[in-house]
């Protein structure tokens, strides 16, 4: 029986598994063959010393920290959750680095949008402080929780010598973790303003390719000129948008609005419905589409000068028989051709600059939040629950994860929930947040919230309430006219569980050879002390990448308790007593559920000898399980 490895995917060993598969000649008693690989690569190596590359101090070890597994779990926090047992969705509290290593097994190529609004690095905003020997220890020294003497969370600012530097080596990693997530298909979305535009663009190249940039979207956040600022009055943020893999990927378009459908119409009772008319001229002018048309009245026309017909003569002809050329209902006008509504593309394609006014702008998402936090003002510089709306509108599909790794005030969450109520969606979000601390000075700390994650999660809370009580009134005022129903209320997903960042459950085999004795006594209960059997079994679900929404089963087999995941994709036993009539149950429910893969966790000093232990394993692989491990 193997111990379970406590790390989070080992990201280095996936990619030379992959190399492996490509390149199997390049591999020398385990290790890379370079000067084979050149050969393999050929002409697509670069020699030269000089070359174009984006670096910047400490991009290696940004590098290296984003590929050293994390030791840390996620521990499960009920009593800060709503709807825990019926929802699918997860609000995490932790640094995003560690968060984003911890859910490369579970939702590796699974998330289909992410959208963050990361630190803009004004100088008043925080960066986070990384720390490239042990970032569990770090986060758990800044939110205070090991000591008082850890780094602390500071503003970056102009003057530290390493301004934009900082702030890469934060994003950089953060960045390459999140596209594993994504899926084939997959976007990712990110909000920034001047100051980092340009390098955040250079290494979203680098690590999403030039030839998966989709767009750098122009948001108009502001409605109204600060006649204070010297020169101009910023009114504007961009939005950089990448593709996982821009080929695979497709755009729904943005809804068509009932003022541009209005615009068709069917006066002569056309079979195939609304129709509206276009142009059959156009410029400049091909020669061989200059020619003259009789109109049925018995005019004859010509195109415009420096002109030709859009259509060449025979197809214009053909249109003529298909009934697809309008002259007018006296049949003496100009020819245009009838573009059918059925025909048209039904998603609008999005120009690159958004208005306010159809997405929002920063004071009314300030005014909105407000609001909704009965007029306390507890969030500065909220992003609008219809930006991310457009955004979630032309990449996601109803049953889409969504990702937002730096969630702040819980906008994203609002939209997935807005959104699902408007089309009846079943979108799930992940939020991740750090818990930065608020002022002691503000009206946020003064009304009992003490971090930032305490306002995303009551923002989340109070928001799905909100949408369900106007799905109701809704429903209620439909009863009674022939309105297609709304969304049912009952079937909107406005939950989340709430985990939290922490060190493993489990105790390391440490041993201290002067005190042997007492070692091996504190191993004999190998848990942490405080944590409980519910930690340690979604650390196991983690560490296995086995979805934390997934449904648990808890089963007591002669007086031992087993867990039944996933529906058989996972068994685990956490007893210290445990005996063959686990294993016998175990094989049954296996082929009574019949999962494709079964795996079982027992603890690891759970077995009354090796004797017992080996022949539960032994009856076990009689029914073809062979995946077994223990903590």
């Amino acid at each position: 029986m193997n111990k379970l490895n406590g790390e989070s995917k080992d990201i280095v060993a996936g990619n030379i598994g992959k190399m492996k598969e490509l390149f199997p000649e390049v591999f020398c008693e385990e290790k890379i063959d370079f000067e084979r690989l050149q050969e393999v690569l050929g002409e697509y190596i670069e020699d030269k010393e000089e070359r174009y590359r984006f670096e910047w101090n400490g991009k290696s070890k940004a590098l290296r920290i984003a590929q050293t597994p994390s030791t840390g779990t996620l521990r499960p926090c009920k009593k800060e959750s709503k709807n825990w047992d019926e929802t699918e969705n997860l609000y995490i509290e932790g640094d995003n680095l560690e968060v984003l290593k911890l859910l490369q097994k579970t939702y590796h190529n699974r998330i289909k949008m992410i959208y963050i609004d990361p630190p803009y690095n004004t100088g008043k905003d925080f960066v986070y402080p990384d720390n490239y020997r042990d970032n569990l220890k770090n986060y758990l020294e800044i939110t205070g929780q090991l000591n008082d003497e850890g780094g602390k969370i500071s503003t970056n600012n102009e003057t530290s010598g390493r301004y934009h530097t900082d702030w890469l080596n934060m994003m950089y990693p953060r960045l390459r973790l999140a596209r594993n997530l994504l899926t084939d298909d997959g976007v990712i979305f990110i909000s920034i303003d001047d100051n980092e535009v340009d390098n955040l663009k250079k290494i979203c190249n680098e690590l999403f390719g030039e030839n998966n940039y989709i767009a750098q979207v122009i948001w108009e956040r502001a409605y109204s000129p600060v006649n204070l600022k010297k020169h101009f009055s910023e009114s504007h943020d961009y939005i950089l948008c990448y593709a996982k893999n821009l080929e695979q990927l497709v755009c729904n378009g943005l809804k068509r609005s009932d003022e541009a459908n209005d615009r068709y119409s069917n006066p002569d009772n056309d079979k195939r419905g609304d129709w509206k008319s276009s142009d059959l001229s156009v410029g400049p002018a091909v020669q061989n589409n200059i020619y003259e048309i009789t109109t049925p009245s018995g005019r004859q026309v010509m195109p415009p000068s420096g002109y030709s017909w859009r259509l060449s003569k025979d197809k214009f002809n053909e249109y003529v028989k298909n009934n697809r050329i309008w002259f007018g209902l006296d049949g003496n006008n100009v020819p245009s051709i009838k573009r059918f509504l059925s025909e048209v593309k039904q998603g609008i394609t999005p120009m690159t600059i958004w208005k306010y006014a159809d997405v929002g702008h920063s004071q009314k998402a300030s005014q909105d939040l407000k609001k909704l936090f009965d007029d306390n003002s507890y969030f500065t510089y909220p992003k609008p629950v219809e930006l991310i709306r457009r955004m979630m509108e032309l990449y996601t599909q109803k049953d889409s994860f969504i990702l937002d790794f730096f969630s702040g005030s819980a906008t994203s969450a609002h939209s997935v929930i807005r959104f699902n109520a408007e089309d009846g969606g079943n979108r799930k979000f992940i939020m991740v947040q750090l818990p930065e601390q608020t002022d002691e000075k503000s009206e946020a700390y003064k009304a009992g919230y003490e971090n930032i994650c305490e306002i995303g999660k009551e923002r989340i809370r109070r928001a799905g309430d909100k949408i369900v009580k106007e799905l109701n009134e809704k429903q209620s005022a439909q009863q009674s006219m022939t309105d297609e129903p709304s969304v049912n209320p009952e079937d909107l997903d406005v939950g989340f569980k709430v985990f939290k960042l922490d060190s493993s459950n489990l105790k390391k085999w440490n041993p201290d050879c002067d005190d042997l004795e007492n070692t091996l006594d504190n191993m004999i209960n190998n848990y942490v002390e405080g944590r409980t059997e519910e930690d340690v079994l979604y650390e196991i679900m983690l560490k296995f990448g086995i979805d934390l929404t997934y449904p648990i089963e808890t089963e007591a087999v002669n007086g031992s308790k087993v867990f039944v995941i996933g529906y058989g994709s996972l068994f685990v036993c956490l007893d210290n007593d445990i005996t063959i009539e686990v294993a016998d149950f175990i094989a049954k429910r296996k082929e009574d559920l019949k999962p494709e893969v079964t795996r079982i966790v027992f603890k690891d000093n759970g077995f009354k000898d090796d004797s017992a232990k080996t022949n539960i394993i032994q009856r076990l692989k009689r029914y073809d399980i062979d995946e077994i491990m223990s903590v």
